[in-house]
């Protein structure tokens, strides 16, 4: 199993911000500008997982430990707008063809130009200065009513209102099977942050974290196979290339 690491990230930008180097007020628009940003690097850090899980290192005695935990060097309590967007890998595409399985965007989803969009509809990180705190990362990212679904042989999944953790590298969500609820916050996809690239800023005042790998999750993949009668479909599965971007304006 895949473990922690822009929607995301154990080692730097996603995301997500999908923020967490890599996850994502002020006085100043442009002191708010440079704090989300960094929150998004941050994620993308975050979502810059391996293969195993982060466990935190213990510091300092028991006693001491509540005292010494540092303040967050940034923190978006309330994110707001913006999309995580993931164009799909061709290797996954060709992969729902021959098991004639066709994606379709869910709710307020959308796919488009090969990307599956996913607007953020709210959530909240903190950022820690790397190497004080595990995760330094910390916070959720949500998808409320959105998601893809995937249809054939009969049957209909909906995986839906996705939530990013950049402190595990995981996306969470509900999925439904032919209208009825299979699961509620099942673990989905892995954010792998190691392929991330650097944090960049729109001059509109938005954060970009993008190249965070999705991967398909064991649980999910168990779950699709069984619903459809395949057993393609396996953990580890690249769905395609995360981008995140973060409104960070006031």
């Amino acid at each position: 199993h895949e473990a922690t690491g822009g929607l995301a990230p154990s080692h730097p930008p996603d995301c997500i911000r999908l923020v967490p180097r890599c996850e994502v007020v002020g006085m100043h628009m442009k002191r708010i500008t440079t704090i989300a940003a960094s929150a998004v690097l941050a994620l993308g850090v975050a979502a810059c997982g391996d293969d195993e899980d982060t466990t935190p290192s213990a510091s300092g005695s028991e006693s001491s430990q509540t005292e010494n935990t540092p303040k967050p060097v940034a923190e978006v309590p309330a994110l707001t707008g913006e999309t995580t967007a993931v164009k799909l890998d061709a290797g996954f595409v060709e992969a729902l063809g021959a098991l004639k399985l066709t994606p379709a965007p869910v709710g307020d989803g959308k796919i488009e130009n090969g990307s599956a969009k996913f607007p953020i509809t709210g959530g909240n990180i903190k950022y820690f200065e790397p190497g004080t705190v595990s995760p330094f990362v910390q916070g959720i990212i949500n998808h409320e009513g959105s998601g893809l679904s995937l249809t054939g042989g009969g049957k209909k999944v909906e995986l839906t209102d996705f939530d990013v953790d950049p402190g595990k590298s995981v996306l969470t969500g509900t999925v439904t099977v032919d209208g009825e609820e299979a699961a509620a916050g099942a673990p989905l996809f892995f954010l792998d942050g190691r392929t991330v690239k650097p944090l960049r800023t729109t001059d509109d005042g938005r954060a970009v974290l993008e190249g965070t790998t999705v991967k398909l999750k064991a649980e999910a993949a168990d779950l699709l196979n069984k619903t459809f009668g395949v057993d393609a479909l396996e953990e580890g599965l690249v769905i395609g290339i995360a981008k995140i971007t973060i409104n960070t304006g006031a």
